[in-house]
């Protein structure tokens, strides 16, 4: 039956490969600047992505005016496709057509999704080249440009395992802690650093934290955890233990480990205490039970959700406008200080290959325009929630502004993005290949499996676990 489950599978992804691309035979091939750069034809290029049509496309459309009163010639039309799957199911069925768009929002799974068709440029070339813009300066990236950007977000577009770069960061979130700021002060309670300590006096970390706030409020679940996934992932970038890999010749799935196990085995304690839920275990985003202010309700007192989201993690204010209590936000707790891990987040953007080579390198001159915009990155930020992906935004006027007005209460949003801001050192992202998506959806529901499910052999239940989603990942893949 396993046999015949792995045959099955292999028939499948070679139909789903032959589908996507026709008869053509999948190879690698970077795209060629043209000699002489841009030279100023009229071309018309299409942007897939998820704005909203009331606060972020006006924002768009400021910046796409901005950009034509340089490039007069290229033409940008945009559209937005509800969510980031329904953006890639869409190019997904376009592909297959040579219908997609010059430009998209993306995710690395999707990136790694459209190679299998090899539609995505790499971008290398583009960056590095010297060639004319055709407004008088360079088609690539100057060495001031590219140091600009957070590391962190722009490494991410090489996480594929083959060193190319397919994408470029637009606009970023990652996870913070949120507390209740107000709770923490009347009670004399430390902001956790840190998951877990052998000190039972060590009031920094985690661990001492939930347990104290039970010992005060018994009826509450002290932390709330948004993404399973996210959880099992930067736990094993925090300790250094292998969860995938992209680069050829080595298993992609990787975390079936002791390291592993044992985390989630400490993690599933805390669960079975009441000390921490998740999404899917309590149903809905636990931004819920952190503004929950009646006692006799379900409630808790921190959340590790998206930085993206910090008005849904404020309590309602009152008539007078008064926040029942101050929101505290902070870097997520690590397992070395000194090391800090936290997941980037947010949709980068990649260009597809076109039969035109100006298409691609007007495409290219666009992203290039909205990417290194300090006036752009800061309005965008501003108005999504999203974090800039250049250092300089935080010179910007406007931006800095914006970030000294930052609080627990009406401004909160603007502390979530300084947060976030200052921890730029410690932002990275999980290699992308065709069945990362798979391995991300098996290790957050392994999560919630060990974490929920009574049994009296909890070791053995944790290796099956482990074992199951590594079978159904390499099921998946084929």
């Amino acid at each position: 039956m396993k046999k015949f489950r792995l045959c099955l599978s292999l028939i499948l992804a070679f139909v789903a490969v032959f589908t996507l691309v026709g008869c053509k035979k999948v190879n690698k091939a970077n795209f060629i600047v043209p000699e002489g750069g841009y030279d100023g034809s009229e071309v018309t290029i299409t942007f897939y992505h998820t704005m909203s049509a009331t606060t972020l496309q006006p924002v768009l459309e400021t910046y796409i005016a901005e950009f034509n009163k340089i490039y007069p010639n290229i033409h940008v039309n945009h559209k937005s496709i509800g969510g980031y799957d329904d953006v890639r199911d869409q190019i997904q069925k376009e592909i297959s057509v040579d219908g997609q768009p010059n430009i998209a929002y993306c995710y690395p799974d999707h990136v790694a999704l459209y190679n299998l068709a090899n539609a995505v440029v790499q971008l290398d070339d583009l960056i590095d080249s010297k060639e004319s813009d055709g407004n008088g300066g360079q088609l690539g990236l100057s060495k001031e440009q590219k140091a600009d950007f957070i590391e962190g977000y722009y490494t991410e577009g090489q996480q594929f395992g083959d060193g190319f770069m397919y994408t470029m960061p637009f606009s970023k979130s990652t996870e913070v802690l949120y507390y209740n700021k107000t709770y923490f002060t009347a009670n004399n309670i430390a902001v956790p650093t840190h998951w877990f300590s052998t000190d039972a006096n060590d009031t920094t970390s985690m661990e001492y934290v939930v347990k104290r706030i039970k010992q005060l409020d018994a009826q509450a679940t002290p932390l709330g955890v948004d993404s399973e996934a996210n959880w099992f992932i930067t736990m094993c970038e925090q300790y250094h233990s292998p969860y995938t890999s992209a680069k050829e010749g080595e298993d992609h799935f990787q975390f079936n480990n002791d390291q592993n196990k044992q985390f989630v085995k400490a993690f599933r304690e805390w669960h079975q205490a009441g000390l921490v839920t998740t999404q899917q275990i309590y149903g809905s985003y636990t931004s819920g039970l952190f503004v929950e202010t009646d006692a006799t309700k379900a409630h808790s007192y921190m959340s590790i959700g998206s930085s993206a989201g910090a008005t849904h993690q404020r309590p309602k204010a009152d008539a007078n406008g008064n926040y029942p209590f101050e929101v505290g936000i902070a870097s997520i707790p690590q397992i070395n200080v000194n090391d800090p891990k936290v997941i980037s987040q947010g949709p980068s953007v990649c260009i597809f290959n076109k039969a035109n080579a100006q298409e691609v390198v007007a495409s290219w001159l666009f992203v290039k325009f909205l990417t290194t915009s300090v006036a752009f990155q800061a309005e965008f930020s501003m108005a999504s929630g999203y974090v800039p992906v250049i250092k300089s935004v935080a010179s910007n006027d406007v931006y800095a502004a914006f970030l000294a007005k930052a609080d627990g209460g009406n401004n909160v949003a603007a502390l979530s993005a300084k947060i976030c801001l200052e921890q730029a050192n410690a932002y990275y992202t999980s290699p992308a290949f065709n069945g990362s998506s798979t391995a991300r959806d098996q290790v957050g529901a392994l999560m919630q499996k060990v974490l929920v499910e009574q049994t009296a052999d909890v070791d053995a239940m944790i290796a099956k676990a482990f074992a199951d989603a590594i079978d159904e990942c390499e099921y998946n893949v084929g």
